[in-house]
């Protein structure tokens, strides 16, 4: 049986990101997705990082 993990959905997004092979990530902080790469740094094999502007 698969263990079931309850998930918020920038955490989902994340892992499904990781999931789909995704290796760099980047965002700029204050928008929609500040929260999907804060939870995309936690994750293993994924390069992440902020952009100082759009």
């Amino acid at each position: 049986m698969k263990q079931r993990i309850l998930l918020s959905g920038n955490e989902a997004v994340a892992q499904g990101a990781r999931t789909a092979g995704v290796r760099f990530a980047a965002a700029y902080p204050g928008t929609p997705s500040t929260e999907i790469l804060e939870n995309i740094v936690k994750l293993p094999g994924i390069k992440a990082q902020w952009s100082p502007n759009e």
